[in-house]
């Protein structure tokens, strides 16, 4: 099925801390997809952050073309959700997406991955949003 939208199903499938896999475009070269925590935000775009001298911030500013797929753990039933669209690079609000995502992946309770988080944080990041144009999933 595919549509141009997240459905209520996806956004809660989403919601769970599961790692995604995206890809920007490489024109010649080929496509290396990484793993990267994300957040589906309320206005439908996924949301991610990283560091300013990632491959994938070079890459999407000399195209904005990328995709994530997100798919569920082997032992639940198969299930993916593949966003495709247009990804902008911002500057704000990637401290904060960062430690909601922190706190939804890791166990901040552990000293050694609040340690992880505020080395993150006292870094510069910036916040990657794609922007749905077509979204395409299974469910069995």
């Amino acid at each position: 099925m595919s549509a141009d939208a997240l459905t209520a199903e996806d956004l809660a499938f989403l919601a769970r801390p599961l790692h995604g896999f995206l890809t920007t475009a490489a024109g010649p070269q080929p496509a290396e997809p990484r793993p990267v925590w994300f957040e589906a935000a309320e206005d439908g775009t996924i949301q991610l952050f990283t560091e300013p001298d990632a491959l994938k911030v070079r890459r999407l500013r000399r195209d904005p073309r990328a995709a994530i797929v997100v798919a569920a753990p082997v032992a639940e039933r198969e299930r993916w959700v593949s966003v495709t669209g247009r990804a902008t690079v911002e500057a704000g609000g990637a401290h904060d997406l960062a430690a909601r995502l922190a706190a939804r992946y890791w166990d901040l309770d552990d000293p050694t991955r609040a340690a992880d988080l505020a080395a993150m944080l006292a870094g510069d990041l910036l916040r990657v949003v794609l922007h749905p144009e077509t979204v395409r999933r299974l469910a069995y």
